[in-house]
């Protein structure tokens, strides 16, 4: 486990999956990520790659051939090395291996940096392209917030603040998890998105390009929040497991396919790319106020 800290806030990172465990405010004394309760979900903040969503037939179209992917990618499941390493800064690397080869035809290497400066926690993700052609992929962020903050508040006294009122329409998914083609509005308050036990009753909310680029979570009994900040990311998801008491604000390049007909990864919608000897970058911040 790596702890990156200062005096306001305490973040851990495990190697599995080079994964958030912690994000611990010190001056309230408040753990906000969930602790990943096997029996509800067993996950605090899983790094998508190289895949956002499902697949058709849990499969990439790659140059012709079909590879086995699952759902979200494989990087949430493996080892990454810890290559830096200080008191408020690491890097954490995933190498294109046998393993990965299997899944995803590509040398690569996956980096994701987590940096601590006050109350906010920077992370970024960082492609770098080994191979000698161009790199497809899609890449994003799971974080799961525990909701409420604190043992005198329930669920409903939160609700997500985007940085503009702006209207929400969510694009539904089908049961296997891909996009259907429909959409239906979301209800807000102004810019104010209230949270409830069946808001996510239908799965997960899925925007596609915000005009907001920040999201925070906020109660109505006292100013303490968490935002996420994501400028370089156009799609964002909101999800919780019906009932549980956490919320998920997942910022995306990348998302899941489409009933109908399987697409080569260069024509799935919102994938990304970096060519041979470039390198990709795409940051977000969380913060802790």
């Amino acid at each position: 486990m790596t702890i990156l800290e200062n005096d306001q806030i305490r973040v851990s990172v495990r190697s599995k999956g080079a994964e958030l465990t912690s994000i611990f405010h010190k001056a309230s004394g408040i753990e906000h990520l969930w602790q990943a309760d096997p029996s509800v979900w067993a996950w605090h903040a899983p790094n998508l790659f190289p895949v956002v969503g499902g697949c058709l037939n849990n499969q990439l179209l790659v140059d012709g051939k079909t590879y086995p992917i699952e759902r979200h990618g494989f990087a949430r499941q493996s080892t990454f090395e810890t290559t830096e390493s200080t008191a408020t800064h690491a890097v954490f690397s995933l190498r294109s291996s046998e393993a990965t080869r299997v899944h995803f035809p590509y040398e690569f290497e996956f980096q994701i940096i987590y940096e601590l400066s006050g109350p906010t926690l920077t992370v970024t993700y960082r492609v770098l392209n080994e191979d000698e052609k161009t790199v497809f992929f899609s890449v994003g962020a799971h974080p799961a917030f525990a909701v409420p903050f604190g043992p005198d508040e329930v669920y409903e006294d939160y609700y997500i603040e985007f940085e503009k009122a702006e209207p929400l329409q969510t694009h539904m998914l089908s049961a296997a998890g891909y996009f259907t083609g429909e959409t239906r509005p979301v209800a807000t308050d102004e810019n104010r998105l209230p949270l409830t036990k069946h808001l996510f009753d239908q799965d997960a909310l899925v925007f596609k390009r915000l005009r907001s680029h920040r999201a925070a979570i906020r109660s109505r009994n006292h100013d303490h929040a968490v935002t996420v900040d994501y400028p370089a990311f156009p799609y964002l998801g909101v999800w919780a497991k019906p009932g549980a008491p956490f919320v998920c604000i997942e910022p995306w390049l990348g998302c899941a396919d489409s009933e109908g007909d399987q697409k080569p990864i260069e024509r799935k919608e919102a994938i990304q790319h970096v060519e041979p000897g470039r390198v990709f970058n795409a940051s977000f911040t969380i913060t802790v106020s």
